[in-house]
C-alpha cells in the first residue's frame, strides 16, 4: 500500500475541539454542551509532536485492519514497533503500510488483504547488510477518516 509522502510536522500541533457524547443520545452532562470543557484532539492523538507526522493512505492492502484508501494516519516515528504493530516501512524506495510480524526467529511485514504476499525482513547477512532495503520508519497510532 503506497503512502503519500509525509506532511511536514508543524511547530505547534493544530488544535481542534470536540465534545464527549454518549452512544446515541444527548451530550454527557445534560442538555447544554456549551458548558462542557472541549477535548483537545491534538493532545489526544499526538503523544510526541516532534516525532509525529500525518500520512494519507493510498491503496487497499490494509482494509482488513480497518484502514481504507484516503484515510489519514497519525504516525509516531519515535514509538517502538512490536509484533502486531501496524508500521510504515520504506521498502524498494517507497513507503508501505503493513503489520509487523515476528516468529520463529523471523520478521516479516504482512498486509491485511489476501491479495498481497508477506514481505520478509531478512536478518543482516554476515556482511552486516540486510538482504533487502526495508526499514521500519514509524508506527501508525491512529486512523482518521471522513464520514
Amino acid at each position: 500500500m503506497p503512502l503519500v509522502p509525509p506532511l511536514e510536522p508543524a511547530a505547534e500541533p493544530a488544535s481542534a475541539s470536540a465534545r464527549e457524547f454518549s452512544a446515541a443520545g444527548l451530550p454527557l452532562g445534560g442538555d447544554d454542551p456549551a458548558g462542557q470543557q472541549g477535548l483537545d484532539l491534538a493532545r489526544l492523538l499526538i503523544r510526541d509532536p516532534a516525532h509525529t507526522v500525518l500520512l494519507r493512505v493510498a491503496g487497499d492492502s490494509m482494509q482488513g485492519a480497518g484502514i481504507q484508501h484516503g484515510d489519514l494516519l497519525v504516525v509516531d516515528r519515535a514509538r517502538e514497533a512490536r509484533a502486531g504493530s501496524i508500521v510504515v516501512a520504506r521498502f524498494g524506495g517507497q513507503f508501505t503500510l503493513k503489520r509487523l510480524c515476528l516468529g520463529a526467529g523471523r520478521q516479516w511485514l504482512e498486509a491485511a488483504h489476501r491479495d498481497y504476499p508477506p514481505i520478509p525482513l531478512e536478518p543482516p547477512a554476515a556482511t552486516g547488510e540486510h538482504d533487502n532495503d526495508a526499514q521500519l520508519w514509524g508506527v501508525a497510532v491512529h486512523v482518521i477518516r471522513r464520514l
